[in-house]
């Protein structure tokens, strides 16, 4: 056993494609060895803005040992009546890369079979290595890449070096003329040195005796750190601390090799632009962490991070001011302008700006969305009819501002802001920021049942448009977002439990649309099929109990609510182990029943005493289940439905379905239709059976 090191040596990665990168490394090679029978231990992976390694703890000297019995056709197949290999022995040797004599007959469960018996030796593992790393190399993809020089492969950036340890011992790749060596490289500013690296064991030492902190988790923590050491030995030490954002941190802590914090200023005339402005100006562009007082208020100021320490801390913090500064007052000068432009007279501007090429310009989608988003409150909230259709009216007019050219990110912020200094009332301002929530997975709904309302109405009008002219997402493509529209849809009505027939606001959205989109039910139909597919994977992803989520669904998802309200029950119900042998009863049920749409039974015509039982209990449980269906009270229902448990076993241990008499068999057809349609009201059972 022996530890393997693997450096592969770039200029400046960007920030974003390192993590995926790793994660590709490690699956990668993992599964190679497992493809090759070459046990290994943990993989650690590390990284900067210059290096990709893996560390292999306890990797094989030696591949396993292969021994396999591979079956092929039948003896008789096999030879032929003179004893001589027919086609088929031939063609099944040559695609194992034997010839036929080297096939044996063996005795098996169903008769005597050809075999072949292959033995292989393991290779040493450092053999193989080359190939495997060199193929590792290649096997990588970035959002984008690029060929340099005569070079015919790509790869993110430019490949310096590359560095392969198997131990103590050196692995020779060779990559588009670059040679593999026991040497890594220092500190691109500090150390800017070839170093040669001993073992794995020595690895992450060496590098930071030449200021490179390789490991990301460490410098993650170095770099914030250096940044609440910055502002300590600032002028806001003891005024205010760094606010840590951490997908700027995660950014930063790939920017850099070894972190040097400096804490700098801007003139507090600035602090009159919104919050997210300033924010957005420090991270989006300068990857500045802002300044917060005790109240999490921003105060004028900010810390970089820097690769490198300067000798003149002056000078770099003079720098970094003056790039702000600059973009600072594009960003004053741009919201001044904008404040003086009323949102009422962007609106029919929105008329120069298309939503999609075939469903019209953005002024058409804000005169449906008013009339959607007034049909989703007169449901749901008729008391804010009005204020929604307000809001909606509003709601994309920021995406003519010159902020919000400057800065996408921004769009629905800015229009709450100028909504909020032009008088709106707070709850139509807040409704244009929050309308875009969520705006990724996970992420927060909105918190204003207004925001929800126009929120829905945004989306659902671009599902249903989209839909309505055959824009639907196909393997990975989805250009325009479809998948995530879908869970903020269910997200959305979740978070506020609204109860609602997603198949008539979508039809009513279609209708919006007038000749533009085929409007008709099969694009309905898709509509649902997509967003209830997307439901499922939601609720599976949350933990929920995977067989219950598909009875659920199986039967009704036009209101997303009370399907999660049926997924509840079953999922809950599914740990009574009475429930699950009645699941495997009602599977058999619905088999002998599936031609059948009758449930009218004929009391005369109930001849056993089983079925006769049955009957009763199944009317009574009826009428229990009834009022408790209507007030959603699903479990209860269930719990009154598993009473038919016994009778049912009963039935089938001494009742004959398809009995000879015509009418007697079409009676206990009827019988057992009529049971499986009463907890369809809930869902699929058969689909929670329990095996065996």
């Amino acid at each position: 056993m022996s530890n393997l090191l693997f450096e592969i040596g770039t200029e400046e990665i960007p920030a974003g494609y390192i993590e995926p990168a790793l994660a590709q490394i490690e699956k990668n090679f993992s599964d190679k060895m497992k493809e090759m029978n070459i046990s290994f231990g943990s993989i650690r992976t590390l990284a900067t803005p210059r290096r990709l390694t893996m560390i292999v703890d306890n990797l094989a000297e030696r591949q396993e040992d292969i021994h396999e019995e591979i079956l092929g056709p039948s003896a008789q197949a096999g030879f032929d009546a003179e004893g001589k290999p027919t086609k088929a022995a031939e063609g099944f040797a040559r695609s194992k890369g034997y010839s036929p004599e080297e096939l044996q007959i063996v005795d098996t469960d169903r008769g005597k079979y050809l075999m072949l018996v292959r033995e292989e030796g393991g290779q040493l593992v450092d053999d193989l290595l080359p190939e495997i790393l060199s193929k590792l190399i290649v096997s990588l993809s970035f959002p984008k890449s690029m060929r340099w020089g005569s070079n015919t492969l790509s790869f993110a950036r430019p490949i310096q070096w590359l560095l392969a340890l198997n131990g103590d011992r050196l692995i020779t790749i060779e990559h588009e003329g670059l040679v593999s060596a026991n040497k890594s490289r220092g500190h691109r500013f500090l150390n800017n040195d070839t170093i040669v690296i001993n073992t794995s064991e020595s690895y992450e030492q060496q590098l930071t005796e030449v200021n490179v902190v390789v490991d990301q988790v460490k410098r993650r923590k170095d770099v914030e750190v250096s940044v609440k050491d910055a502002v300590a030995g600032s002028v806001f030490a003891g005024k205010g601390d760094v606010y840590i954002d951490d997908d700027l941190l995660d950014t930063v802590n790939y920017l850099v090799e070894k972190p040097f914090g400096v804490c700098g200023s801007f003139d507090e005339k600035f602090l009159a632009l919104p919050d997210e402005v300033l924010i957005t100006s420090m991270k989006v562009n300068q990857k500045y962490f802002p300044i917060v007082d005790k109240e999490v208020k921003l105060l004028a100021g900010f810390v970089a991070v820097n690769n490198t320490k300067t000798k003149d801390e002056a000078l770099t913090r003079m720098g970094h001011e003056r790039v702000l500064r600059a973009r600072l007052e594009d960003a004053l000068f741009f919201f001044e302008s904008d404040k003086n432009r009323p949102l009422d007279d962007l609106v029919p501007k929105l008329k120069g700006s298309i939503f999609q090429a075939k469903l019209g310009t953005m002024f058409e989608k804000s005169e449906r969305l008013i009339k959607l988003s007034r049909i989703l409150a007169e449901m749901l909230a008729p008391e804010l009819a009005e204020d929604a259709c307000r809001a909606a009216q509003l709601c994309k007019t920021d995406l003519l501002t010159d902020m919000v050219g400057e800065f996408p990110s921004l769009q629905g912020i800015m229009g709450h802001a100028y909504a909020a200094l032009a008088g709106e009332k707070e709850d139509v301002a807040l409704a244009i920021r929050e309308h875009y929530m969520p705006v990724r997975a996970g992420s927060q709904v909105p918190t204003s049942a207004l925001g929800a309302l126009i929120g829905l109405a945004d989306r659902i009008d671009t599902l249903a448009g989209c839909f309505g002219i055959n824009e639907i997402p196909t393997g990975t493509a989805d250009p325009f977002g479809l998948r995530r529209i879908s869970l903020a849809i269910i997200n959305i009505i979740g978070a506020f439990q609204y109860r609602l027939s997603l198949r008539e606001v979508v039809h009513k959205a279609l209708a919006l649309y007038g000749d533009k989109v085929d409007g008709g039910s099969t694009t309905v139909d898709g509509v649902l099929a997509f967003v209830k597919e997307r439901f499922r994977n939601d609720c599976v992803a949350k933990g929920l109990d995977p067989e219950a989520v598909a009875a659920a669904t199986a039967v009704g998802f036009d209101d997303i609510n009370d399907c999660s309200q049926r997924i509840e029950a079953l999922g809950k119900m599914k740990t009574n182990a009475a429930f699950s042998v009645l699941a495997s009863s009602y599977k058999r049920i619905k088999n002998i029943t599936k031609d059948n749409q009758t449930d009218s039974v004929d009391e005369m015509l109930l001849v056993e005493g089983s079925e006769k039982d049955l009957y009763h209990l199944c009317v009574e449980v009826r009428e229990q289940m009834q009022p408790m269906l209507a007030d959603k009270k699903y479990y209860a229902a269930l719990e009154s439905f598993i009473k038919l448990k016994e009778p049912v076993d009963t039935f089938f241990d001494e009742v004959m379905v398809m009995a000879e008499d015509s009418e007697v068999r079409q009676n206990r057809l009827n019988l057992l239709t009529a049971l499986r349609e009463l907890v369809l009201h809930i869902g699929d059972i058969s689909k929670m059976q329990q095996e065996g």
